[in-house]
């Protein structure tokens, strides 16, 4: 399957296909893993990258006729404890283990929760006008963006200027130009959303918004296809940003995503600098400058 069929690949209805997630997933993980990595010796030569289904079984503990059915996306009934097993043999972290879990047994909803509208509370909105000089924002399902205050305006341009669909991390970062310049390594930051929009895929297959972005990104961004094929996932939620911002130059940001109490898929991030380092300096003079600060990135295009 090519990256294009690959990243585009859904069900009837709007859904992602659970089955071929979960296939693509396995797939890939095994790809990544040599005979070294485990302990297990090389025999020469292999027509494809990273373990054999037949080393992976071993090292599972399971047969390779099981261990193929549920390759090929047949995840009906799995345990925990083999999904724990293949985890292991496979080096997972907490949370690709977290991921091949929803894929293999997805949980029953009577309604569909990812459907919802979502709402960010009132004292959230008071609690980040207040946060005087600290760029913060709250994002929920599908990298939405819900909430932000004056100083996130200033480093990241107003997104009150766009439609609400538009206020969408992964539409901001492979369709808009303005922002490939505005993150000096775009491509982690593209990698990240990635991953993120991967782990939702695995909770909410059946969220038709979930659906139609990721068809949207795989028709209009070549490098979101690419991203999206390599089926990487990963909770990072702390770090480092830089940034070349047209006003103020170069920013070294620290940032912290906090999961918010009540509502799990939203988190609160916020950026701070270094105290005394010039990207505090720089930072203190866009709050000086207010709204002002966002107007050369307001509205830019795709």
């Amino acid at each position: 399957m090519d990256e294009q069929s690959e990243a585009a690949a859904q069900e009837p209805g709007g859904r992602l296909d659970r089955r071929a997630e979960l296939s693509e997933f396995l797939r890939t993980r095994r790809a990544r893993l040599k005979p070294e990595d485990v302990g297990l010796p090389d025999f020469g030569r292999r027509r494809v990258p990273g373990l054999r289904r037949e080393e992976l079984a071993q090292l599972a503990g399971m047969s390779v006729a099981y261990y193929t059915r549920l390759e090929q996306g047949n995840g009906r009934n799995v345990s925990a404890e083999v999904l724990g097993s293949i985890a292991r043999a496979l080096r997972l972290s907490d949370a690709e283990h977290a991921h091949l879990t929803h894929l293999a047994k997805p949980k029953q909803h009577k309604k569909k929760p990812a459907a919802r509208s979502q709402q960010v509370r009132a004292s959230l909105w008071q609690l980040l006008d207040r946060m005087d000089g600290v760029p913060a924002y709250v994002v929920g399902r599908h990298t939405q963006i819900l909430a932000w205050n004056r100083m996130a305006a200033a480093v990241f341009g107003d997104w009150g200027e766009l439609p609400a669909v538009e206020r969408n991390w992964a539409r901001l970062v492979f369709l808009r130009p303005a922002y490939r310049e505005l993150f000096v390594d775009w491509e982690q930051k593209a990698i990240d959303i990635v991953c993120a929009l991967r782990m939702d895929a695995g909770c909410h297959p059946d969220d038709p918004r979930l659906s139609a972005l990721v068809g949207e990104l795989s028709v209009k961004s070549e490098d979101f296809r690419r991203l999206w094929a390599t089926h990487d996932v990963k909770d990072k939620n702390f770090g480092v940003k830089r940034f070349r911002h047209p006003l103020v130059g170069e920013l070294s940001l620290n940032f912290e995503g906090f999961r918010l109490m009540g509502d799990g898929e939203q988190s609160l991030v916020t950026y701070h600098a270094e105290p005394g380092s010039p990207s505090a300096d720089a930072l203190r003079l866009l709050a000086s400058w207010g709204a002002d600060a966002a107007a050369p990135r307001a509205g830019t295009g795709a």
